[in-house]
C-alpha cells in the first residue's frame, strides 16, 4: 500500500518552454533507462525476493522512482506548455508533436515508445540485483547526457537532483547484493536461488 503526498519529491517551475529540450528529456520518461522501467522492474521484482529487508528495498526504490517519473513528466509538460506554431515546428519536436500534441507519452528521445521489453524480471536474486545495478548506472548516464545538452538552469538544477537519486539507488543495491550473497550458499560462485533452488 502506498501513501500518496501530493507535491513533488523536488520543485519543477521552469520559466521557459523549450520544447526541443523536451524532446530529449521524455527520454527519462518512457526511455529504455527511463523512470517507468525502473519503478515497474523494481515493483515486480519485488514479488520474488525472498528476504524482506530487500524485498522492502525494491518496494521503497520503486516508488520513488514513480515520484521521479512524475517529476520527469512535470519537466516535459513545462517545456511543452503554451508553445506557439512555431514552436511545435522545431525538427527534434515535431514528429513528437504530430504524435502526442504537448501530451506526455512514454517514449524514448529516439522515437521509440516505452514497451516492457527494456526491463528485466527474473526472480533470480542475484540476476535481478545486478540488473538494478546496472539500470541506475545507464540512468545516471542519461542524466549526464542530459545535462551536457542543457542550459536552462530551472532544468538542470531537478535534472541533477534525479542523477544524485540515481547514485544512491546504485550503491543501496551494491549493498543489496552484498547481503544477498552473505544469506545464500557462498560456496557456489553462481549463488543459488532459495526460491527455486532446494
Amino acid at each position: 500500500m502506498f501513501s500518496y503526498e501530493k507535491k513533488l519529491q523536488y520543485p519543477v517551475k521552469i520559466k521557459t518552454p523549450n520544447p526541443k529540450l523536451a524532446s530529449f528529456i521524455i527520454s527519462q520518461y518512457g526511455g529504455p533507462d527511463g523512470e517507468l522501467g525502473a519503478s515497474l522492474r523494481y515493483l515486480s521484482q519485488r514479488y520474488a525476493m525472498p528476504y524482506a529487508e530487500l524485498k522492502g528495498l525494491l518496494t521503497d526504490i520503486g516508488t520513488e522512482e514513480l515520484g521521479h517519473l512524475e517529476m520527469i513528466g512535470a519537466i516535459v509538460h513545462q517545456l511543452t506548455r503554451n508553445i506557439s506554431d512555431t514552436d511545435a515546428r522545431i525538427a527534434e519536436f515535431a514528429p513528437y508533436f504530430v504524435d502526442h500534441t504537448t501530451g506526455v507519452y512514454p517514449t524514448a528521445a529516439s522515437g521509440f515508445p516505452w514497451s516492457a521489453a527494456s526491463m528485466a524480471v527474473k526472480g533470480d536474486v542475484i540476476a535481478d540485483l545486478t540488473e538494478d545495478m546496472a539500470a541506475e548506472q545507464k540512468a545516471r548516464v542519461t542524466y549526464d547526457n542530459i545535462l551536457r545538452l542543457c542550459d536552462d538552469p530551472d532544468v538542470t538544477d531537478v535534472i541533477r537532483f534525479l542523477r544524485e537519486r540515481e547514485v544512491v539507488h546504485f550503491q543501496r543495491f551494491g549493498e543489496a547484493v552484498r547481503l544477498a550473497k552473505e544469506k545464500m550458499d557462498q560456496k557456489n560462485i553462481y549463488f543459488t536461488n532459495p526460491v527455486t533452488d532446494k
